[in-house]
């Protein structure tokens, strides 16, 4: 067997992830960064958006896309079916919730079962939602960091798989925080989905 021939039969086998994103898309582009680095065996087979002008969607332009602007539904139940579908026919291992603002309905949840992941930046359960970094600012947190999750229906409530902690320092505000969280997140994401990939995560409890 040729070097090229040995070469496909390793990207055949990488673990499929699926990405959703609403935002900016930092969190996408280190997972493309890690792969194309080597240090994540995996491959993006698509990116999928509630919000199709969201700049994640610029980062992956070489991958399967699909966004609807869910606002446009008129109820939750038919986007999320839509999504599910579009999701389920890229055939991903994971599904990766990757800065996705939408909370993910039961059937959606439950088609994804065992392989669905969030990151969030709390250290939950604390401050599920939005607004992690003033609230803990507010709270007169000594620390502070970021969670990755199994997804339930219910928002950030799922099993925590994963943190990273830093601490608040002296004259932090919310932006200040957030920035240097942002790196410790970035290596969470990709340090939980090496353990994905390699069939070394705890699966949680029934949905």
């Amino acid at each position: 067997m040729s070097g090229s021939e040995l070469a496909e039969t390793d990207a055949a086998k990488r673990r499929r992830l699926a990405v959703l994103v609403s935002g900016r898309g930092s969190n996408l582009q280190t997972i493309l960064d890690a792969i194309a680095a080597g240090t994540l065996d995996a491959k993006i087979v698509g990116v999928f958006s509630d919000k199709p002008d969201c700049i994640a969607l610029t980062r992956a332009p070489q991958h399967l896309r699909w966004s609807r602007a869910a606002k446009t539904y008129a109820d939750r139940r038919t986007f999320d079916s839509e999504l599910r579908d579009a999701v389920a026919a890229s055939q991903p291992d994971w599904v990766v919730c990757a800065g996705y603002m939408r909370i993910l309905g039961s059937n959606f949840v439950q088609r994804f079962a065992d392989r669905l992941i969030n990151i969030h930046p709390s250290l939950l359960p604390k401050y599920p939602g939005l607004h992690t970094h003033r609230r803990a600012l507010e709270a007169g947190d000594s620390e502070h960091g970021a969670s990755v999750h199994w997804v339930i229906p219910e928002l950030d409530a799922g099993t925590v798989i994963a943190q990273a902690r830093i601490p608040v320092l002296p004259g932090d505000d919310a932006q200040s925080l957030a920035a240097r969280l942002l790196p410790a997140e970035h290596e969470l994401l990709v340090s939980v989905l090496r353990d994905a990939v390699a069939g070394q995560l705890a699966l949680p409890g029934p949905v």
